[in-house]
């Protein structure tokens, strides 16, 4: 026979895993919406209903709202009462600041990475980099996503400096992520650039990362913003 203790805390344990799927599954929402609007799929003007796109995704309305209310934070969408969410203009300024907040930031984590790093360490960033040129060369896009993200990541967590990363993961939300595999020459760049890194990483020569870092997430502004001027995500000046 249970007591009143234990059934509470089955309670409590059926209850958790609904806690925590839910900002999961908006923040794949989240993730999807992002990439429509950087692809041009939902354009600038364009109102979002919350039963159209939970009914496209297969979901309920709840995650589409949250989703939708975190995408107005970061500033894609503005909300007006009564006719719902809309797709706020992307400007070139936009993705220039993203890039600038990312390179200097994550040239700072990419120093300290240097004086941190070990060898298994190295060993496992050229196993990811390794992957994310085979994930290239097979244009498997989803893959070199989660691969480009696995590669930063570990270098900021070799960083160990929480605050800094909380800081890079947040503005990397505003990066573009998955149109930067479709960019023209961009696979190799970013080939090139992730070397770089690494054997700047090899030498822990912090200075080196920092520079090789801060390149790499700003060589891309301009052919990015290119791309999205020819989707009709940014108007042309």
């Amino acid at each position: 026979m249970s007591t009143a203790s234990e059934s509470g805390g089955r309670a409590k344990r059926r209850g958790e895993p609904d806690f925590a799927v839910r900002p999961q599954l908006s923040d794949d929402v989240a993730r999807v919406v992002r990439r429509r609007i950087f692809h041009g799929t939902y354009p600038a003007g364009m109102y979002l209903r919350l039963d159209q796109l939970a009914d496209d995704l297969g979901i309920s309305v709840t995650p589409v709202r949250e989703a939708l209310l975190n995408l107005r934070a970061e500033g894609l969408l503005v909300q007006h009462p009564r006719r719902g969410f809309m797709v706020l203009e992307v400007t070139a300024r936009d993705i220039a600041d993203v890039a600038d907040v990312q390179a200097y930031v994550g040239g700072e984590l990419g120093a300290r990475a240097a004086a941190n790093i070990t060898d298994e360490q190295l060993a496992e960033l050229t196993g990811i980099q390794d992957e994310l040129e085979k994930a290239y060369e097979h244009n498997d896009l989803d893959r070199t996503v989660r691969l480009n993200h696995e590669f930063h990541r570990l270098i900021n967590v070799v960083a160990d400096s929480p605050k800094l990363t909380q800081v890079m993961s947040g503005v990397t939300r505003y990066a573009p992520e998955s149109v930067f595999p479709t960019l023209e020459g961009w696979p190799a760049q970013s080939i090139k650039d992730h070397r770089n890194v690494i054997a700047a990483l090899r030498l822990r020569d912090g200075e080196r990362v920092r520079v090789a870092m801060a390149e790499h997430f700003t060589i891309g502004v301009q052919p990015l913003i290119e791309h999205l001027i020819g989707r009709g995500v940014i108007a042309p000046d």
